[in-house]
């Protein structure tokens, strides 16, 4: 069973949005990540990737569980410098490092920076500093948190209570340790930034650098290599060849003006037949859909209906042996329930048409063309 969700993408702090129309969809057979992978691009367009906050509150709304996202630990990549505040661009030219940093001279990686003095150092990303983070709805942007905590723990709680870990040369500039309530001694003690480098990498190789590791639950260990969501919806990482549910995310564009203006939904309920001679009489034909935006308008009408399936255009031949589209289009595109299409079994059951469901995951399946539903024409 998949389950979808639109999710609308803010890239970067609010003074540079970018705005795109993402779906992700949730399926509930178990796969490894390299089969779920597989099956993401096949669908869809691969498996999820989450740009930021927005992304992972939309994800856990539907789902939290242990399930594949597109995230991956590659052993033949360099470590990369990232700001965890996500738009916010890490920059070879506008590094301030102590001197002789960064160092990295132990055998256990320092991937996590701390700032002290005005200087950056790294760090092993265990290690237990104060921490300032970044909000950027306060007249105070900037917060000293004077607990110390790990580098993951910073991230979580930075997040969960403001924006996230100070990031990016501009904020850091912005620093006036004036402002800070605080009896430590600000300038000399270190303090957790957002500055991070790993090799994790998106299946799709793009460059999203966020992360939502669970400082609790992830260990970044050789054997697991692959990223998954977990029940309190942060991530953690398991071996690949485990099985799971997953997340994939479609990038293709939902539906527009345009085409939900071509299709209409009739509460009324009636037999297949029925149905069809009234979108012939009243409009043009019942809804044929052959690609995944058309599905998209389908689903956004659907979900009005009073009937718990709505009939479409989709009918199987006896004579021939198939499923076609009374617009005579062949069935190329799918979005069947599990065996919910037409299979050897029941190559004599002649009277069946097909039928969405009005809600959920919005899935196809036979009916007896006797059965009374709402159902789609399309318009003239």
């Amino acid at each position: 069973m998949q389950w979808s969700l639109f999710v609308l993408i803010l890239m970067g702090p609010c003074s540079f949005c970018l705005c795109r129309l993402y779906e992700y969809h949730y399926v509930e057979e178990r796969k490894s990540w390299d089969e779920a992978r597989k099956y993401c691009r096949d669908q869809y367009t691969d498996l999820a990737k989450v740009f930021n906050m927005t992304d992972m509150n939309r994800l856990n709304e539907r789902k939290k569980v242990e399930a594949w996202i597109g995230l991956r630990n590659q052993s033949n990549v360099n470590r990369t410098w990232f700001w965890s505040l996500p738009g916010v661009e890490f920059n070879d030219s506008e590094t301030e490092w102590a001197d002789g940093e960064p160092t990295d001279t132990t055998s256990n990686h320092e991937n996590c920076v701390f700032l002290r003095n005005h200087g950056w150092i790294d760090s092993m990303c265990s290690k237990r500093y104060h921490v300032i983070c970044y909000n950027e709805t306060n007249e105070n942007k900037f917060h000293l948190i004077e607990g110390k905590k790990t580098w993951l723990e910073a991230q979580s709680y930075c997040r969960e209570r403001h924006t996230d870990l100070v990031s990016g040369p501009t904020q850091l500039a912005q620093l006036n340790y004036e402002e800070f309530n605080t009896e430590i001694e600000i300038e000399l003690e270190p303090v957790w930034i957002g500055l991070f480098r790993d090799t994790w990498r998106w299946s799709d190789e793009s460059s999203s650098s966020f992360r939502s590791w669970d400082p609790e639950k992830f260990k970044d260990e050789d054997g697991k290599r692959c990223a998954m969501t977990v029940s309190n919806g942060k991530w953690s990482s398991d071996k690949c060849s485990n099985t799971k549910p997953f997340f994939c995310y479609d990038a293709e564009p939902g539906c527009n003006t345009t085409m939900a203006d071509e299709v209409i939904l009739i509460n009324e309920s009636k037999t297949w037949e029925q149905a069809l001679t009234y979108c012939r009489e009243n409009h043009h034909e019942l809804v044929s859909i052959t690609n995944r935006q058309q599905q998209r308008c389908a689903e956004e009408v659907a979900k009005q209906a009073t009937s718990t399936h709505v009939w479409t255009g989709l009918r199987y031949t006896c004579t021939l042996g198939f499923w076609f589209w009374i617009t005579d289009e062949a069935v190329k595109y799918d979005n069947w329930e599990p065996n919910g299409d037409m299979d050897e079994g029941d190559m004599d059951e002649c009277h069946m048409s097909g039928a969405m469901k009005k809600s959920g995951d919005y899935k196809w399946s036979k009916k007896d063309a006797s059965m009374k539903f709402n159902f789609i024409c399309t318009r003239e």
